[in-house]
């Protein structure tokens, strides 16, 4: 998957010499917390966040009608992110690298760029969101847990095997390393998904958790 099938592509952006009262309006307007900041021709200079307009002007001796009066003067370039502090990412990086980036930058968002134009904004909830839909947890269908005694070639073949024994498709497979060993997770659909336990059981594998998933999003 690339930061492009789960990056939001429809922006709002805001200018340099906007004033902080006048980004903070467009981020309640818009339920943001981070927003692109273009020149005149819709080139990436910079990015503003709620945490951003915090660090630069958090003051425990200012007044509400100091603050106000900070906001209605202080200007967009005078607080945003730029320069090397400012990274960004292509739409044609996979989401692993975008995720990777996010930690270890510790940063919320990406904006993803096309050289200097911004063509999108990758965040932690789509990080999260793809991470959902990878392991298809809000699908309609029965979520199995197999441990695997022995990692070996063909057990992949093996285990999908079992399943088309009676019929059943899989829309989602997963691999973890655990303490436990190596488990697979497999999201099985269709009529008689519900019924895998025996065929797998049968062909000596392990179902150490079965849960019956729905769609969320239906």
């Amino acid at each position: 998957m690339y930061v492009k099938d789960k990056m939001s592509k429809e922006l709002q952006v805001v200018q340099a010499k906007m004033t902080i009262s006048e980004v903070l309006e467009v981020m309640k307007e818009s339920n943001l917390h981070r927003l692109p900041v273009v020149d005149s021709k819709n080139n990436l200079i910079g990015l503003i966040t709620k945490g951003s307009i915090k660090r630069d002007t958090r003051s425990s001796t200012l007044s509400v009608f100091e603050l106000n009066y900070l906001f209605n003067n202080l200007k967009v370039e005078d607080v945003m992110i730029k320069g090397d502090r400012l990274i960004t990412i292509s739409p044609d990086a996979l989401l692993e690298e975008a995720a990777s980036t996010l930690r270890e930058y510790k940063i919320g968002c990406l904006p993803v760029t096309e050289g200097d134009k911004v063509v999108g904004i990758i965040t932690q909830n789509d990080i999260f969101d793809a991470f959902i839909d990878i392991l298809g947890y809000h699908k309609d269908g029965t979520r199995y847990v197999i441990l695997i005694d022995e990692d070996k070639p063909g057990v992949l073949n093996a285990i999908s095997k079992c399943f088309l024994d009676i019929n059943v498709s899989i829309s989602n497979l997963a691999v973890y390393n655990t303490e436990r060993g190596i488990e697979l997770v497999a999201i099985a659909v269709g009529e008689g998904s519900d019924n895998c336990e025996d065929v797998l059981a049968k062909n000596g594998y392990n179902v150490t958790s079965k849960i019956k998933l729905q769609n969320k999003e239906a």
